[in-house]
């Protein structure tokens, strides 16, 4: 997941191209977004966000802050499995 979009896991086919209307729940409030197919793989859909509510940008941006806050304490607490991820 980033500002620009995100890989949605999902058994749900969509078409390369296709809108899709994307609402979901988090710590930092509701977010509602349009988002663009970009690309289909196995286990699920690229999503470009293609129109975001005003009002939910800023709770976007708090969600990626913590989010990487989270990678990052991740990566301190298990440098072992990053360096196993970076050499494939």
């Amino acid at each position: 997941m980033g500002m620009g979009g995100l890989f949605l896991k999902t058994s749900t086919a969509k078409p390369v191209g296709a809108l899709v209307n994307l609402h979901f729940l988090v710590q930092e409030g509701q977010l509602r977004a349009d988002a663009i197919v970009r690309y289909k793989s196995g286990s699920g859909l690229g999503l470009k966000f293609a129109a975001i509510c005003q009002e939910d940008r800023p709770k976007l941006a708090a969600l990626m802050t913590r989010l990487r806050g989270l990678s990052r304490t991740n990566l301190l607490s298990n440098p072992k499995a990053h360096s196993a991820k970076s050499a494939i």
